[in-house]
């Protein structure tokens, strides 16, 4: 006996409208806007607004404002032109903003309101750079051990234990090597307490000398590794944001990929100058107790290291730096006496720095650019890490630097803007290769949307058509349900913010012909107990109920894939596995509780009441 709820159809009709309303947003498109932010530490000025529109109204582009918040402004322009024009004009006047290229959904007020956002699109759709970079975790965990190393042997030396030298080995393990008499309980004691997340390994003698092995626990090395990866990605999020790149994609991918999608841009040289880039700076006093030929003949003394400047001369300094550059907090470019010049404000090491240089008034000192790169392997041989180093300017000290100074002698203007970028987002953590790049244009990403609509359309049709005239009425319901099912899948890509890729398109096409399984499986069945004798009621409930178990099964074993799929695959085999998983939940229920309410609506009203007396499912 079947009961037609109330409390069904109304559940049905909220999950209907509610569909539809967050699947409006992707209707109204997007429109060219320019994105204005205040750099990290700073905040918009007050006559921003009056500004832009000067500006604008000089070179006669119409524009409009979108948004306003605290730290960022939207605009919005009629055509690409007048954004691309606009967005080059602004940079000149707001070199202290960043000017960033963005569309802006048009989707209406009140939808905005309800949260109703449109899907935000993939690279293969819109265009863009996608990189996919290689971070050397290797070269994370010896910098670790070598400042592992060198804690040890500071403890030791500090607790009165004759320790000879702590070496790093390049197979992860720490070296203590000491005399033979100073290997006590005490030392080993201390070496537990200064490093607890060692283990002791080996100890060998030879002569009076001890060589004691420790190895860091596993642990350690993945927390080594998760940091790396995480600062990583903050670094690599903070330079985007520098470069002017809205709504970037920077995702982990495995235990040592990052990858990288940047919606828009076309400059891959600029693109990948910048994410490659480890850069930081070191600053030094200068060495003149040895003239530099002579350090270049007989060697640097101890303490001092040969180094060279961008024109290849050789210049002496002290190996130990006064100060380095995760000690700047803020950098900006600007000019100096007409030459360029970048500002820098340091943090808590101003302090230090400002006394170092108080007591060496009238030496020379030198700011050092360091920066890793790594050489692929070739030969045979495995690829290893390379430090280019080199002087990029030589000041006298005048006076105590404070927190707050300029670094001069800069080559470019250019130069100036891409180093003060590279100090105000951090060095990387490790360095990192590009060891995958794709191009996609505008005019390819939207050849993918049409290609992608017109073959959900194509699909859609032929199954519509085959189920109309296959089942009839019967048909004509799974339709209906096969269109609520597109509008879940899409209303919830839009709801969870997901990116929308040629993958995820095709997820949704093989979705629509997916969907229908189940209602064929239902009027088979149902037309199974007519040809039996059955009644009309009791076929169609016999229909559900026996085919509700093999659907279930089938599409279990898809979810199982898809689960696969998500866990183990790239970014576009995610998001095929997403639209497939999304697009199997929303067909299980339009096609069992959808269609069973609509069936039963229709046939299960009294005969007087205008009921059909035969079921229209093709037989």
């Amino acid at each position: 006996m079947m009961s037609h709820s109330i409390f069904k159809s109304i559940t049905l009709a909220c999950i209907l409208l509610g569909s539809i309303l967050y699947t409006l947003p992707n209707f109204y498109g997007e429109q060219p806007a320019v994105q204005l932010k205040a750099k990290v530490g700073q905040s918009l000025p007050s006559d921003l607004n009056q500004t832009i529109q000067t500006e604008l109204t000089q070179h006669k582009i119409a524009s409009h404002l979108i948004s306003t918040q605290p730290n960022m402004l939207l605009i919005g322009f009629k055509h690409t032109t007048d954004q691309l024009k606009a967005q080059s004009i602004l940079r000149r006047a707001l070199p202290d903003l960043t000017v960033a290229l963005n569309l802006a959904s048009q989707t209406p007020p009140w939808l905005r309101i309800l949260g109703a956002q449109p899907m935000k699109l993939g690279l293969d759709l819109r265009g863009g750079v996608h990189f996919l970079l290689d971070v050397d975790v290797k070269s994370a965990i010896q910098t670790q051990l070598k400042q592992d190393a060198k804690t040890l042997n500071t403890a030791l030396n500090e607790q009165g234990f004759k320790v000879i030298a702590v070496r790093t080995q390049p197979d992860h393990h720490l070296q203590i090597q000491l005399p033979g008499t100073a290997l006590t309980e005490a030392l080993r004691a201390q070496v537990k307490k200064t490093l607890p997340h060692y283990t002791h390994a080996t100890t060998t003698h030879q002569g009076r000398l001890a060589t004691v092995s420790i190895l860091p626990l596993p642990d350690h090395l993945n927390q080594v590794v998760e940091y790396t990866l995480s600062q990583t990605i903050t670094t690599l999020n903070n330079r985007i944001n520098e470069l002017g790149v809205s709504e970037a994609i920077i995702a982990r991918q495995g235990r040592h990929y990052i990858s990288v999608d940047l919606p828009g841009v076309q400059d891959t040289a600029q693109a990948k100058a910048l994410l490659g880039k480890t850069a930081t700076l070191r600053f030094h006093l200068v060495d003149d107790t040895l003239t530099p030929h002579a350090a270049s003949i007989n060697g640097a003394p101890l303490g001092s290291q040969l180094y060279h400047d961008e024109s290849g001369h050789p210049i002496v300094l002290n190996t130990e730096p006064v100060l380095t550059g995760d000690a700047i907090t803020y950098a900006s470019s600007t000019r100096a006496n007409g030459r360029p010049a970048v500002d820098i404000r340091l943090g808590s090491d101003a302090l230090n720095f400002h006394r170092i240089t108080q007591a060496n008034i009238g030496q020379r000192l030198a700011v050092l650019y360091v920066n890793s790169s790594i050489q692929p392997a070739q030969n045979g041989h495995p690829r290893k890490v390379i430090h280019h180093e080199r002087v990029i300017s030589v000041a006298t000290i005048q006076s105590a630097l404070g927190q707050q100074f300029q670094i001069t002698g800069l080559p470019n203007a250019e130069y100036a803007d891409n180093l003060a970028l590279l100090l105000r987002s951090g060095a990387l953590a490790a360095p990192v290769s590009i060891i995958e790049e794709l191009t996609v244009g505008p005019s390819l990403g939207q050849s993918n949307i049409d290609k992608g609509i017109r073959s959900l359309g194509v699909g859609s049709l032929a199954v519509i058509l085959f189920m109309l005239l296959y089942y009839r009425l019967f048909g004509l319901i799974a339709n209906l349900a096969l269109v609520l099912n597109v509008f879940l899948i899409i209303s919830t890509l839009s709801l969870l913010g997901a990116t929308l890729t040629l993958p995820g398109i095709a997820g949704i096409v093989l979705t629509v012909g997916m969907a229908v399984d189940a209602n064929v499986l239902i009027n088979e069945r149902i037309r199974e107990e007519l040809r039996l004798g059955t009644s009309n009621l009791m076929a169609i409930q016999a229909g559900y109920d026996r085919a509700l178990s093999t659907i279930i099964d089938a599409n279990v074993t898809t979810l199982i894939v898809a689960m696969i799929l998500f866990t183990l695959g790239s970014g576009s085999v995610k998001g095929f596995a997403i639209t497939l998983t999304i697009g199997l939940i929303a067909s299980m229920l339009t096609a069992i509780v959808f269609t069973r309410a609509v069936v039963e609506w229709i046939y299960h009203r009294p005969a007087h009441s205008g009921a059909p007396k035969r079921l229209s499912i093709g037989i």
